[in-house]
């Protein structure tokens, strides 16, 4: 989705995709951001919250009249609907990051 924002484009691919990952471990329940992704990646989480938290709000407020195709695409089981994922409550989300 970041693909068709322009204020995205001034983000660095790599902190980018850490800061999707670090969403979705949020968003799933699966942990936080570990050493080892840290090491890997090069980012600590608390570099990654303030793109974390804009990436979630793109993902609350999506205009829903713009990429459907995209947005059809991506709610096939093929890629695990994830089209069809709730967003994080803002205020959830922020307790999460500053508790981590």
């Amino acid at each position: 989705m970041t693909l068709q924002e322009y204020d995205y484009a001034r983000e660095s691919p790599s902190k980018l995709a850490a800061s999707c990952l670090l969403l979705a471990l949020t968003m799933k329940n699966l942990g936080g951001w570990t050493p080892t992704l840290e090491y890997y990646s090069g980012y600590s989480a608390q570099d990654l919250h303030p793109l974390v938290k804009r990436l979630n709000f793109l993902l609350t407020y999506q205009p829903r009249d713009k990429l459907n195709a995209v947005r059809s695409k991506y709610s096939h089981r093929v890629f695990f609907e994830v089209a069809k994922v709730t967003p994080m409550d803002m205020l959830k989300l922020e307790e999460i990051l500053t508790n981590s």
